[in-house]
Order: C-alpha cells, then sequence, then structure tokens
C-alpha cells in the first residue's frame, strides 16, 4: 500500500501542494524531529524558507508505548488524550515517569539539534509546521499549541499522510493543513513508505546544517 519511496520523496511530493506559502512574509519551515525533518528539508529547499525544528514527544502509554496517550514540546507544553488516559487504571506515578523520561529526551536533543544556537524567532511569522505523517495527531497538537504561544501570524500544518481523525483534530487547531493523503482506516503512518526506518540524529543535524549554510 505503499505511495512514497521514502521520506525525502515525501517531501517532494508534499512541497509542491505548499509553493502557495513561497512570498509569505517571515515564512518558517519548523520540522518535527526525528521522522519529519527530512520531509521538511525538501519543503524548506523548495520554498527557499529557513529550516528549524520544534521539539516535540509523545507520551506512549504506560506498557504500551506506541500508543499516544499525549505529548510534550518545548516550551513545557503538554497535551493529553482522554479517550486514551481513561483506557485503563494508570497510576500516576507511571505517567509521571513516562513524562520524566519524555522531558529528558527532548532536553537531550534539544542540545543534539541546535547546540548552542537560539531556535528560530516565531512572532510575527508564517509558521509552516511539517512531519512525515498524522496518526492520533497528539504531537502535532503539542506542537501548535507550542508555536501559538509565541504569536505567529500564521500557523500552517503539512504531512504526506494523515488519518481522517487526526486531520479533523489537526484542523481546528491550525490555520491551514495540507495533507496529501487522508485515510479512514490508517493502521500506522509507516504502512505509506517503501523505506520507513529511523531518521538517525546524524542526518537531523546534517540537514539543519545543510539548511543552514543554504541560507
Amino acid at each position: 500500500m505503499s505511495s512514497f519511496p521514502n521520506r525525502r520523496a515525501a517531501g517532494q511530493a508534499l512541497a509542491r501542494l505548499v509553493l502557495h506559502y513561497r512570498n509569505q512574509p517571515g515564512l518558517l519551515v519548523l520540522g518535527l524531529p526525528r521522522g519529519g525533518v527530512p520531509v521538511a528539508f525538501e519543503v524548506a529547499l523548495a520554498l527557499a524558507a529557513p529550516l528549524d525544528v520544534l521539539l516535540v514527544r509523545k507520551l506512549g502509554y504506560p506498557g504500551q508505548p506506541e500508543l499516544a496517550m499525549g505529548a510534550i514540546a518545548s516550551g513545557n507544553i503538554m497535551i493529553f488524550n482522554p479517550a486514551i488516559s481513561a483506557l485503563g487504571d494508570i497510576k500516576q506515578s507511571d505517567i509521571d515517569a513516562v513524562i520524566q523520561h519524555e522531558r529528558a529526551e527532548l532536553q537531550r536533543r534539544e542540545l543534539a539539534y541546535r547546540g548552542t544556537s537560539a531556535p528560530l524567532a516565531l512572532a510575527g511569522a508564517h509558521v509552516l509546521l511539517v512531519d512525515d505523517g498524522l496518526a492520533t495527531g497528539a504531537t502535532m497538537e503539542a506542537a501548535i499549541r507550542a508555536v501559538r504561544k509565541q504569536a505567529p501570524a500564521h500557523i500552517g500544518v503539512a504531512v504526506p499522510v494523515s488519518s481522517t481523525e487526526a486531520a479533523v483534530r489537526i484542523n481546528a487547531l491550525a490555520d491551514e493543513l495540507v495533507a496529501l493523503i487522508t485515510s479512514d482506516d490508517l493502521g500506522s503512518v509507516g504502512q505509506f513508505f517503501d523505506d520507513f526506518g529511523q531518521t538517525r540524529d546524524e542526518e537531523v543535524r546534517e540537514l539543519l546544517t545543510r539548511a543552514a549554510c543554504r541560507r
């Protein structure tokens, strides 16, 4: 059922649908690491826009880490999915342990990807958030809320594939959602890619460096 050879190819296809952003004032493309960065790199390249990352981490359900009960993002943003959180009798200590672990990983990635460099200023900017796909939409919701706190002029979201449920969720929060594929029966984002291997930290740093050198 695959539609894209890999994330970079998906980014190139997605870029053709967001060309109307090209001349927007203060345009910034923000990739959600790690998998969203190769997609975002191609979008930023096509739009001749600066590229940065927005750090977001899924909060996995205790014992079922692939199931998102919520997400956290840079700027002390935290959201929960009430439907998932109510699935069972979760101990608060288990939830706290997940949050602590993901916050530590968020800080590690912030240092690994950006070092001592400051993130791009978002106030008044046209921000385009890019990921490799939306399943529940929890991580993208956290990203939107984190960006919204910085008073941008516009928040767009662009992804190669989205579940219908996530599309409804994100459409209610962002100023625009662009998705190449919207599926009522999305088992996983990876099913739409021939190669959906894990993106490495080294690749994220390389793409950010290439984008910065190009500017």
